[in-house]
């Protein structure tokens, strides 16, 4: 089934949800990881009140996601999980950003010279799993290495493919969703340049994206968009100590 009602619904959301207009603190957190002898208490996707107390043991680690940013809480003791500060709209603002809905057949687009994906929407090339998207009709790759000149493919299970071009120096390229569309519940085989190994990407859409980090990231743990949270976190972490 091909999300073509879905991706006229989400376009008209997007706009609105790319302001970021974060109106007051979060009152609420949102656990993206937790280790030691209480882990079981804290899953992944638990949501914590700025009041809220919580006691760790000996070992244990507690990640937190809201508006101010990421941070762990290490044990033992009693820690609460609110944090003084304001939110950091720019950090989330950078992290969701997407480019205009330009459609290319090959067209590459001039991306960030960087290491880590720049933003959760881009598609990284070199892993495999659950992808959220914003918008189904405009899908990004993105490459870790934007040196020269390099082809990738992207197959669906019918065997229908379409290819995506770097240009030197971009690590960022379109996927010509008009030449191949995307449906649900459908794997997509991503193949690089010789030695390149291959990835393999399922789609989730997002239909109505949050507009606070802590809602967002519960959104990607609904999804099982692994990678983008791991992205997500990262990205928002603030200063331990």
């Amino acid at each position: 089934m091909f999300w073509g009602r879905a991706i006229a619904k989400t376009t008209a959301l997007v706009g609105g949800a790319m302001v970021l207009a974060l109106s007051g603190a979060a009152h609420a957190g949102t656990v993206v990881a937790s280790s030691g002898p209480s882990a079981s208490q804290f899953p992944r996707g638990k949501k914590l009140a700025d009041t809220d107390r919580i006691t760790l043991k000996e070992g244990d680690s507690v990640t937190i996601l809201d508006a101010k940013g990421t941070r762990v809480l290490t044990g033992p003791g009693t820690r609460v999980v609110g944090a003084p500060g304001t939110p950091n709209q720019a950090k989330f603002a950078m992290l969701t950003r997407q480019r205009s809905a330009v459609r290319a057949r090959t067209g590459a687009i001039r991306g960030d010279q960087s290491s880590t994906v720049p933003s959760i929407w881009y598609v990284d090339v070199g892993r495999s799993g659950t992808m959220c998207l914003a918008d189904a009709s405009v899908v990004r790759l993105w490459r870790a290495e934007s040196k020269g000149i390099a082809n990738y493919s992207v197959a669906a299970p019918s065997g229908a493919t379409v290819n995506v071009l770097f240009d030197d120096s971009v690590d960022v390229a379109l996927w010509d969703t008009q030449q191949l569309p995307l449906a649900s519940d459908t794997q997509y085989t991503i193949k690089g340049p010789g030695g390149v190994p291959e990835s393999k990407v399922t789609f989730a859409l997002i239909e109505t994206v949050p507009q606070e980090p802590e809602e967002l990231a519960a959104a990607l743990i609904e999804k099982g968009c692994n990678a983008q949270l791991d992205i997500l976190s990262a990205g928002m972490a603030t200063p331990q100590g």
